[in-house]
């Protein structure tokens, strides 16, 4: 029976010595000859766990297709998300698996700040931008959850992959940490967690959303900056937002088809 998502996220890699051997055959350490005999199992066998988790993915709820809404004007950069985020996923100190970034767009450019993420919020700008300033957003950010995501595409073990519903996830029992799809990200989303050795990033709380909640984030904006829903439900909020076509996506040149869909996206944080 494949593990939940809470007991893979717990579980090291039954070998360290076997997270070596991949990292030294990626970096081109090992020989070829063992790289071609043993790199076509890798595959073979990471795409069976992928399928074993994905199925896993599926119990219960195979007809959903959730999106995250993120409404610009309403967020006040408080901070809260960033908080909840890191009480929820014990993500480590100064790393992110969600932040919020503040625009200013002056008279004579865009300054751009997220201290700390914007864990404490945001302090008073100083008085010469503030004398300068034409308009400014906070603007939240994190893993878009693509329909199309490099990530899944340049990671050579399966260990990223996506589920039924649109999660983009990590298999922490496999991930190597070799630091490809960190940098195939074009949202900045994914880093290397210092504890675990592997990919980490938001996983709009799968864990939660599965026994029928809400991501944490969402839960303690006071201003429902935040939203998150089904697609499939026509009643959901997220829903309605989407079929009125007044949303915005990062980096749309990306062409990664993400789910985070923006209302208000300034010019300046596209």
């Amino acid at each position: 029976m494949p593990k939940s998502h809470e007991e893979r996220e717990s579980i090291e890699p039954a070998a360290d010595s076997r997270r070596e051997f991949l990292i030294h055959l990626l970096t081109g350490t090992a020989s070829a000859t063992v790289l071609l005999v043993y790199g076509a199992g890798a595959f073979s066998g990471a795409q069976a766990r992928q399928e074993g988790y994905s199925e896993h993915a599926r119990d219960g709820e195979p007809d959903h297709d959730y999106a995250y809404v993120v409404d610009v004007a309403k967020c006040i950069g408080c901070g809260n998300c960033v908080r909840a985020c890191k009480l929820e996923n014990s993500v480590p100190d100064k790393l992110f698996r969600t932040w919020v970034e503040r625009y200013v767009l002056t008279n004579v450019g865009i300054h751009i700040d997220s201290p700390d993420g914007a864990i404490k919020g945001f302090e008073e700008l100083n008085a010469e931008i503030r004398n300068n300033s034409r308009r400014s957003h906070t603007v939240p950010k994190m893993c878009n959850h693509c329909r199309t995501p490099p990530c899944v595409q340049v990671c050579p073990v399966g260990a990223t992959f996506q589920s039924p519903e649109g999660f983009v996830l990590i298999d922490y029992n496999h991930c190597i940490g070799c630091g490809y799809c960190v940098q195939a990200c074009p949202y900045g989303a994914r880093f290397i967690n210092p504890d675990k050795h592997m990919a980490d990033k938001c996983t709009w709380c799968y864990h939660r959303v599965k026994r029928g909640k809400l991501p944490a984030c969402v839960t303690v904006c006071p201003t429902r900056t935040r939203l998150f829903g089904d697609l499939n439900d026509p009643e959901s909020e997220v829903a309605k937002i989407f079929d009125a076509d007044k949303w915005m996506i990062l980096r749309p040149e990306m062409d990664t088809e993400p789910f985070c869909f923006y209302v208000g996206l300034p010019r300046e944080a596209r």
